[in-house]
């Protein structure tokens, strides 16, 4: 048996979660997985060799926190490391014992500048997970130039312009990782969603991240466009003003995302990581609208989208029919439907697996120069 891998699961969203299974589901069977994350059911099925410990979350305070310490500045080297909460100190304790007690090859960060800072200190090579946003704060170099690689779950047209050769040369970029990327035939996904074959459907889609899209935009695009059937799923903020047309439905927290998508005609939809894979995959003419997220981390990535020429941005949800008018009509022609779909790779849990295991392998094998990581290297790391 090999030694185990960790990996740090942030519970915000499922995106995390779901890519985390994808890999776990990849890696080789004899590679043990420990899973850190404060909840457990945010996650799919998982394989008989990985593990989910439940820490208390490193972002959230428990009714034991003490009071009076957030006068005391944070460095700059620290994004979220309040003062007094106890549950933080039970969370590193649990993921510094178990490294004590397992003596792992790995740990994946996915992702906790604080986590990956503290692996490194324990002497433990860690990979972080690299998200898009204004991340040259000292927080992030430190978390980036201490790990051992860097792991991007999305192609490696989607990076960011300033980002220097020196770190896309040590990161694996694995586009698609963590969704389905098969994608429904359209007329099936209708049949199991309830949308009429010939009907033009609307999917506006908000992520798991955040607060989502407010009721009142929304409405006003279905009843600028009232031959559509428009559906929204994901999170909806009420707005007491909104006048809603009887063309639009709200579903909520759907398990069918992938056939939503796949049934629509035009997609609304925020960038967040795995929405912005499944859009990706189905090929669809998507009209993105970043959220609002730490770093400006959606913002940034609707940027890299539009540069790539896979989506139509707009910074905040059309508000007038002339508008929604203008934004749906740019979007559908500039559609770009192979362009979209070469940025979901092959295999991409595949990819990102075996490079974990090759870059295991290659630190834990004595050898002090970096090697090539696209071939495969023996060892027992």
């Amino acid at each position: 048996m090999k030694r185990p891998f960790g990996y740090f699961v942030h519970h915000q969203g499922r995106g995390h979660a779901e890519r985390c299974a994808a890999i776990a589901w990849a890696l080789p069977d004899d590679r043990p997985l420990t899973i850190f994350c404060a909840r457990s059911d945010i996650f799919p099925a998982l394989p008989a060799m990985a593990t989910i410990s439940v820490i208390p979350s490193l972002f959230e305070a428990g009714g034991d926190k003490s009071a009076g310490m957030d006068h005391v500045p944070t460095p700059a080297t620290l994004h979220c490391a309040p003062l007094g909460w106890p549950g933080i100190r039970r969370a590193m304790a649990t993921i510094a014992q178990w490294f004590a007690d397992a003596d792992p090859a790995l740990m994946i960060c996915d992702v906790s500048a604080e986590v990956a800072q503290f692996t490194r200190i324990c002497s433990v090579p860690h990979v972080k997970v690299l998200q898009h946003g204004d991340r040259d704060d000292a927080g992030h170099r430190a978390a980036y130039e201490g790990a051992a690689g860097l792991l991007a779950p999305f192609h490696a047209s989607l990076a960011q312009h300033e980002w220097p050769a020196a770190m896309r040369a040590r990161t694996c970029f694995a586009g698609g990782l963590g969704v389905e990327t098969k994608v429904a035939d359209r007329e099936e996904a209708r049949r199991r969603i309830g949308v009429r074959p010939g009907e033009e459907m609307v999917l506006v889609l908000a992520g798991g991240g955040g607060n989502g899209f407010s009721q009142g935009p929304i409405a006003v695009g279905a009843r600028s466009r009232p031959d559509a059937r428009w559906i929204t799923i994901g999170q909806i903020e009420r707005d007491w003003h909104a006048t809603e047309p009887a063309n639009l439905e709200h579903r909520g927290w759907v398990e069918t995302a992938a056939d939503h998508i796949a049934a629509a005609d035009i997609v609304v939809a925020s960038t967040g990581n795995t929405t912005c894979q499944q859009i990706l995959a189905a090929a669809k003419p998507w009209l993105a609208i970043p959220e609002w997220r730490y770093f400006d981390e959606q913002h940034r990535k609707a940027e890299a989208l539009a540069a790539a020429g896979v989506a139509t941005v707009r910074l905040h949800l059309p508000s007038s029919a002339g508008a929604w008018h203008h934004a749906l009509a740019e979007t559908s022609a500039q559609h770009r439907p192979l362009a979209q779909r070469a940025l979901i790779e092959d295999g991409p849990a595949d990819k990102a697996a075996a490079w974990l295991e090759q870059l295991a392998a290659r630190l834990w094998s004595g050898r002090p120069r970096c090697q090539p990581l696209c071939r495969s290297e023996p060892g027992d790391a």
